[in-house]
């Protein structure tokens, strides 16, 4: 479903990513490993189409490159940021309003969101940036999620969780793939990538170190 190859990446003169392929397959949760400093962000925000990048980025067999991130968005990619990104001043409600593509939801419904994540019920119409940090990441989980992507990237979602919210995370992934949904995991937690992944790749500075 999704094909990277050679793919490099820069912050102005800095080249951050060389030559970087992966691939997810159809219905396959994959993780990238790695510290902090690596390039795993970097790669995500590069097939995102948000930083200068050159090489192959394919989805279902559509070269990505050069396309606009709204574009790729629409394309059937879903982003969950690592720092949230969320709407503080709109409610709850609002917030998963806004994650939608058209007027109506697709897959994804409301009642959806709001099961996986029962504490985003009882928090509805308070403004998000009202949230704790557990609640804004399940909120942006779910916002990801109301736009209906075939592929979901999801980067660094229980860094600084406590362990009550690292498992609805686990969950939410095993929802993920029971419902045939794509994802590309970005995590520190060996234990997280193990539970829910299909395979992992490992990153070393810039590049792919091991499969």
């Amino acid at each position: 479903m999704l094909d990277v190859a050679n793919l490099q990446a820069y912050y102005g003169k800095s080249h951050v990513l060389h030559g970087v392929d992966l691939h997810v397959g159809a219905g396959e949760i994959v993780c990238l490993l790695g510290r902090n400093g690596v390039g795993r962000s970097t790669a995500a925000k590069a097939i995102m189409g948000l930083v200068d990048c050159s090489g192959r980025v394919a989805f279902k067999g559509t070269n990505l490159m050069g396309r606009k991130p709204h574009e790729i968005a629409h394309a059937g990619i879903g982003y969950v940021p690592e720092d949230r990104q969320i709407f503080s001043t709109l409610t709850v409600h609002e917030n998963l309003l806004l994650g939608l593509k058209g007027r109506q939801p697709g897959r994804w419904r409301f009642g959806d969101m709001y099961g996986l994540f029962p504490r985003l019920t009882e928090r509805r119409d308070a403004p998000a940036g009202a949230l704790s940090g557990g609640e804004q990441q399940m909120l942006t989980l779910a916002r990801t999620m109301m736009g209906d992507p075939e592929l979901v990237i999801i980067d660094e979602p229980t860094e600084g969780l406590a362990p009550k919210i690292v498992d609805l995370v686990a969950g939410f992934l095993r929802a993920l793939k029971e419902r045939g949904i794509s994802v590309l995991l970005i995590e520190q937690k060996l234990t997280i990538a193990l539970e829910v992944s299909q395979r992992v790749y490992v990153m070393g500075h810039g590049h792919m170190v091991f499969e």
